[in-house]
């Protein structure tokens, strides 16, 4: 198990919980808004304005046309650039310790655990996880190309963000309602489903795992073998039998690492240092 009282434990327990009461905030003052009512400590952006993801649909259309599609604004085009740099240095830290649907899945799922203790997490066949897992590069690609040629937010009728978020609205779809149930569903069965086998925000983050300037590293002179990173990965990746891990699912959410769950200083960490041969 995690060592649940260290610093970085609770320090990524509150970034998460903060982020998401920020942009609870932040819907319920744009939903103030269409009232005529005025917003409460923060601003009252659309849920759009603060969503990375959107300035990745609509990239194409702004390279070649200098436009954003309908919905679209500067500011989730800045936060695209944003999460894209920050994700070269230290990988999905956006997955793992900001977005709120992550942190949402994560809490959620923690019942999931209590229900199927340690095969939580391990209830879907092998293969068929290893196929799902690129399921989500799919949906990243489809989702671009209609987008680009419909000129519209095309996501929105299912991006569970935006249904969680505005479930209140006659904007949300219904398609978006049955995937949010859907995602909440099976986060009883799989940890962060969404995460591992539809986002397609993750699915472009993920690629960074390959290149990014801090890796994931492993020292196998000082590694005991408890095997402890592979159990506490939400993202079921093989750890221990690795010296520098660069895959695709991983989310930088650190629960591995010597910071919070490897019980060996300088065994396994995010660093610039090459681990010992």
């Amino acid at each position: 198990m995690p060592k649940k009282s260290t610093k970085s434990y609770w320090l990524r327990t509150f970034i998460q919980v903060a982020f998401l009461l920020l942009v609870t905030l932040i819907s319920i003052n744009h939903f103030r808004f269409t009232q005529g009512l005025p917003p409460i400590l923060v601003g009252s952006a659309s849920l759009h304005a603060i969503c990375p993801f959107g300035g990745v649909v609509t990239t194409y259309n702004y390279i070649t046309q200098g436009i954003f599609i309908r919905q679209i604004s500067q500011s989730s085009f800045t936060l695209m650039w944003l999460v894209l740099l920050l994700a070269l240095f230290v990988g999905p830290v956006f997955c793992g310790w900001i977005c709120p649907i992550g942190t949402v899945q994560e809490y959620f799922g923690k019942l999931g655990k209590k229900i199927f203790g340690k095969r939580y997490n391990n209830l879907v066949p092998p293969k068929a996880d290893y196929w799902l897992r690129y399921l989500r590069y799919i949906v990243l690609i489809v989702i671009v190309i209609l987008t680009a040629m419909e000129l519209r937010l095309i996501f929105q009728d299912f991006c569970p963000f935006f249904t969680l978020f505005s479930f209140w609205s006659a904007e949300v779809a219904l398609s978006g309602l049955i995937l949010l149930g859907a995602i909440f569903i099976a986060t009883l069965f799989v940890e962060r489903p969404w995460c591992k086998y539809l986002c397609p925000l993750g699915a472009l983050l993920g690629v960074f795992n390959f290149f990014r300037i801090i890796p994931l590293k492993r020292n196998e002179q000082t590694c005991i073998d408890c095997k402890l990173c592979d159990k506490v990965c939400p993202m079921n990746i093989k750890i221990s039998d690795k010296r520098i891990i660069r895959n695709h699912q991983c989310i930088s959410c650190l629960l591995c690492t010597d910071e919070i769950a490897c019980p060996v200083k300088d065994a396994l960490n995010f660093s610039f240092l090459k681990t010992k041969k």
